[in-house]
């Protein structure tokens, strides 16, 4: 197994917006990059985070993402919007997008977005925190067009991507509620983060390539590969095909098949809570139903009942405290990154000085 490099966030943000500067973009993209991926990490989701960097620099160099591109808006029915990302860093026309989106709720009252043609969007929860954040209820259905790496439920081999769904829910002057997965068992980064790290998976999360099980996350990660399953059996299959029609087809990006170029397609809807309850009931009544599903006696081994949000925001807590873990693996293709595209020696072991 291997051990954990333990990396500030602080230091870990300023390497990695040095490293994305070098790779091409302007100092602001960069940063936002950065910001985003380590945020990830600080919420434990390490497969949406800095071990990202070396695939997005070579798909730089293979020009299926283009630095400093911007969103624009292509379609405009008012509260009805299309949204291009030009194959620009998701991290950036994403949230462009979502701003685009924000502005017309607060302008009609709710909002519907396509987002086509972004490179790697990230962690989904990110945009509805957005969203919460400027006092908007968002859904979001996300398609992940690259090679195929989750198994339809009854079938042996991949037919689409781990198609995130994601609902963010604004409280007033509290943390929001903030449901964020993956359609498949786990997010394909997650195998990757496993292998990295040496490490097996538990027992029903995937397949092997002749479509047996197996707990050896190889079989996500190099050839020949398998799949991972979908979560809930139909059920999560069910969504995950929904994602493809709403998030790839709908929005013009295209739904997973041969030979398609990897890109994120994203469909979310946009609701001002306030115009549909001007009496204000919804946040009191969120509350009242906080407390009441809370306030059930946990099974042995729990401590107490969570609802969507509360891991990430006490992972994020105590990694802010305590560093950044990073596998060695994934931490030695980030320097040989770095290095590749020419960050200084000195800036690359300040991270972890």
């Amino acid at each position: 197994m291997n051990q954990d490099v333990i990396v500030n966030a602080g230091a870990l943000t300023a390497a990695v917006a040095a490293l994305v500067e070098k790779a091409g973009s302007l100092p602001a993209e960069a940063g936002e990059v950065a910001r985003n991926l380590v945020e990830a990490n600080l919420k434990g989701h390490d497969s949406h985070g800095v071990g990202m960097i070396p695939r997005y620099v070579d798909a730089i160099a293979e020009g299926g993402l283009a630095v400093n591109a911007h969103a624009g808006i292509v379609n405009d029915a008012g509260a009805l919007i299309t949204v291009d990302g030009h194959r620009g860093y998701g991290q950036v026309v994403a949230r462009e997008a979502m701003d685009f989106a924000i502005a017309r709720a607060r302008q009609f009252g709710s909002c519907v977005v396509g987002l086509a043609n972004a490179h790697h969007i990230g962690r989904i929860g990110a945009w509805a925190e957005q969203a919460a954040a400027a006092g908007f209820v968002s859904v979001h259905f996300v398609n992940v067009i690259a090679r195929p790496v989750v198994a339809p439920w009854g079938g042996t081999d991949a037919r689409h991507g781990t198609n995130p769904f994601c609902v963010g829910i604004p409280r007033n002057e509290q943390t929001p509620v903030i449901l964020d997965f993956a359609t498949s068992r786990i997010a394909q980064g997650k195998t990757r983060v496993a292998f990295n790290k040496g490490v097996t998976l538990p027992p029903g999360i995937l397949i092997d390539d002749k479509g047996e099980p197996t707990t050896d996350p190889r079989y996500s990660v190099i050839e020949p590969v398998g799949a991972i399953l979908p979560f809930g059996e139909h059920k999560g299959s069910g969504l995950a095909f929904v994602c493809e029609l709403l998030g790839g087809a709908l929005t013009g990006t295209g739904a997973t098949g041969p030979n398609r170029r990897f890109a994120n397609g994203m469909f979310a809807v946009y609701v001002d809570p306030n115009v549909v309850d001007p009496s204000h009931f919804f946040d009191g009544e969120i509350s009242r139903y906080i407390a009441y599903f809370k306030d059930t006696k946990p099974v042995a081994g729990v401590d107490s009942v969570l609802i969507p949000g509360e891991p990430e925001a006490a992972m994020r807590a105590e990694r802010t405290r305590n560093g950044v873990p990073l596998p060695d693996d994934t931490w030695a293709a980030i320097v040989n990154t770095a290095r590749e595209v020419g960050v200084s020696e000195v800036s690359i072991q300040r991270a972890t000085a």
